[in-house]
């Protein structure tokens, strides 16, 4: 009778699992079977054993289908960790390639048809599937994003950087006539000389009209004692000059004091955006799509809710029509759009995290407008917000 194998909680197999765990010598890794073994005496017992001896059977009969297909898969696998882990960012192909053969159950590169990482690189470069150069630190590259959705996404956010391009422009042309204004008004006028009365007629009397006394106080009564302006031209010239003086120095200052206020809000709004625009946005709550055909087909164009957020780019979501639950990138979904008047979450830009009832949608410009319903800010209406800068709220029913 054979050998029992030692039990699951037994010393020597808890041994034999801490050292099959992680990363072994890839000279010891057989790649037709997917064998690692730990040490040069199991290497070569594998080699004669029967199964290493059908599997090089079969890799004998055609050769050529073989490589091309694991050289496919580790092509497939490096481009896309390069594409979900740094997008389209400028990386050194090394540092790729070490994250990518920290997974146990990667294919080596020993058994593509590349010899070393840099005929890999040559060949992506070739391609057309990434940019790639040479520096002193060694070989970086490029991915390219030719995926349509991604496309469209960045479309719409250069015509949002046009739009706030256009829209600085006219606030700056606003501020300089504000300010020729202000300068125009502050210009001062003819000075007004005052000279001594004269009579042009000696023969003519200066009359005073004597009015009715008017009730000043229930106690005291004093008459109201007027001359006439037209005898008196001092008087006119000064109740002139009075009123000049209050109409050129009251309004203008009272503009300047709202164009102020303008532009401290837009200040404030601008630091907003700086401190929270970041690259991740997933958020608990919200509604998604699923847009990566790899998770399935089932799952394809689907809907789904966030549960969870872990590590700021990664997500656990629930599917709403069957209920199954996926790991996923951020990538491998997108925002979803609600109805008129339903609840949507801010899950990018200035008013992250807020919640808001959707008001408008502008198809055409890839934007909306929504009004904040909860905090110190409610009832403020926010405009041209992007479509990737809001996501509906999943209410539970």
């Amino acid at each position: 009778m054979g050998k029992e194998k030692p039990g699951f909680l037994t010393p020597k197999a808890i041994a034999n699992r801490i050292k099959a765990k992680g990363l072994q010598k890839l000279r010891w890794y057989c790649q037709m079977c997917q064998k690692q073994c730990r040490d040069e005496n199991g290497f070569k017992c594998h080699l004669t054993s029967e199964s290493h001896q059908r599997q090089l059977l079969l890799f004998a009969e055609n050769p050529d289908k073989h490589i091309d297909g694991f050289s496919q898969e580790f092509e497939d696998e490096y481009l896309e960790l390069l594409r979900r882990r740094f997008g389209t960012k400028r990386v050194n192909a090394n540092i790729v390639y070490q994250e990518y053969i920290a997974f146990r159950e990667h294919v080596h590169m020993n058994s593509t048809q590349w010899e070393t990482l840099t005929d890999f690189v040559k060949y992506l470069g070739k391609e057309g599937k990434c940019i790639v150069d040479y520096t002193e630190k060694g070989w970086f590259i490029t991915y390219i994003d030719r995926d349509p959705e991604t496309i469209r996404r960045q479309e719409a956010v250069k015509a949002k950087e046009k739009m706030d391009a256009d829209d600085d422009e006219k606030i700056s042309k606003f501020i300089e006539k504000q300010i020729e204004r202000a300068k125009e008004s502050a210009t001062p006028k003819e000075e007004v000389q005052f000279t001594d009365l004269k009579r042009e007629d000696e023969g003519e009397k200066i009359a005073f009209n004597l009015g009715a006394a008017k009730k000043l106080d229930p106690v005291i009564k004093k008459p109201d004692i007027t001359a006439s302006t037209s005898t008196n031209p001092l008087v006119a010239t000064e109740k002139k000059l009075e009123k000049t003086k209050h109409s050129s120095t009251s309004k203008p200052e009272k503009r300047k004091a709202k164009t102020a206020l303008d532009e401290i809000m837009e200040v404030e709004e601008m630091k907003k955006e700086k401190i929270n625009r970041k690259d991740y946005w997933l958020q608990p709550g919200i509604v998604v799509k699923v847009i990566h055909k790899k998770l399935g087909e089932k799952y394809y164009k689907k809907k789904a809710v966030v549960k969870e957020v872990k590590d700021l780019f990664t997500g656990i979501i629930k599917m709403l029509d069957n209920g199954d639950k996926l790991k996923v990138d951020q990538t491998h979904v997108e925002t979803v759009i609600p109805g008129i008047g339903k609840s949507v979450m801010v899950v990018n830009g200035a008013y992250r995290g807020e919640e808001a009832t959707l008001d408008a949608i502008d198809e055409k410009n890839f934007c909306c407008t929504v009004t904040l319903k909860h905090g110190p800010l409610t009832g403020r209406v926010l405009t041209k917000i992007q479509y990737e800068d809001i996501s509906k709220l999943h209410t539970e029913s």
